[in-house]
């Protein structure tokens, strides 16, 4: 019986549908990279978030590995060109979790917006300020996404009823201009949006996108949002934007480094003086975390591996 395994929390319903499928099913959720590579020669399928990397070192010892099924999106912590090379498939199910996605950008812009959370901070400390609190509406503004995948588009599609233009800007797609929604360049969006939303996969091209350059080119003073990869925005650059007033505020899900235990004391200084502003909302990587996504993540990859071919 060919074995899987599995290295994070999944639905239920990942590991039963495997199980279905004829797998032998490990659950392994607490596995260290040395073990990964130990047990590895002995799997066809191995299903990962984004604890652990699949490196070439991993990839050298899975001489029975089939395919690798990520839940999630990014496909950054998977070296995809080797595992291609071993004619490993590689399938993420990006999918399964942008609505959630979407979801808890509009929550944290309106947030912001309406500084909800940061008055009832106020509210906990005894201070009742109204007109202090006068927050923005959305209706009217111009939002500018960019990246269109699955999740900005879930983003956009959720802004239809709030009146707004949105400015989209994807280097992988053109003629997607519908309704509400305008194809753009990254320069319309630095010109005209109200809002920016990052929803950018990582990589070499897009390691500190948001950086001092792109900040200092705003012409309005934009909310700023991230809930794609960490290392998308040079958090350094963030901070300077936010002192001289570039950006009006920042919702971001995502952090450069996201293991706190690990922080060296310029990080630990950054992500303080982020927490302490009562215009930047900063949540642990939940965005695609609902437990609607959960189920929806298990069942994308399990639908991808029945394209499989078996034998």
């Amino acid at each position: 019986m060919p074995k899987a395994m599995i290295t994070a929390y999944a639905h239920p319903c990942l590991k039963e549908g495997l199980e279905q499928r004829g797998y032998q099913v490990d659950t392994l959720e607490k596995i260290s990279y040395q073990e990964l590579k130990e047990l590895i020669p002995g799997y066809e399928g191995l299903i990962v978030a984004s604890r652990i990397q699949i490196d070439k070192a991993i990839l050298a010892e899975a001489k029975s590995l089939k395919w690798i099924g990520r839940l999630g999106s990014g496909m950054e912590i998977i070296d995809v060109d080797q595992a291609t090379a071993q004619q490993i498939v590689c399938m993420s199910s990006p999918d399964g979790n942008c609505a959630s996605v979407g979801e808890h950008c509009l929550g944290l812009l309106l947030s912001l917006m309406h500084n909800i959370s940061s008055s009832r901070d106020e509210v906990r400390e005894g201070k009742w300020l109204r007109e202090a609190n006068r927050g923005f509406e959305l209706a009217g503004k111009t939002v500018g996404i960019i990246g269109l995948g699955h999740t900005g588009s879930a983003f956009a599609q959720l802004l239809l009823p709030f009146g707004v233009r949105v400015l989209a800007h994807d280097k992988y797609k053109t003629g997607f201009s519908a309704g509400h929604i305008i194809e753009s360049t990254v320069d319309d969006i630095i010109e005209s949006a109200d809002v920016i939303s990052f929803h950018l996969p990582l990589n070499e091209e897009t390691q500190h996108y948001a950086n001092e350059q792109f900040f200092s080119s705003l012409k309005k003073r934009p909310y700023f949002l991230n809930a794609s990869r960490g290392g998308v925005v040079d958090t350094a650059a963030l901070l300077q934007a936010l002192d001289k007033g570039l950006v009006a505020a920042a919702g971001l899900d995502v952090l450069e480094n996201e293991d706190l235990a690990s922080y060296s004391v310029q990080e630990s200084d950054m992500l303080q003086q982020l927490l302490k502003r009562s215009n930047v909302i900063v949540t642990p990587h939940i965005a695609g975390s609902s437990k609607e996504s959960l189920a929806r993540l298990a069942q994308s990859l399990l639908k991808k591996l029945d394209l499989l071919p078996r034998a």
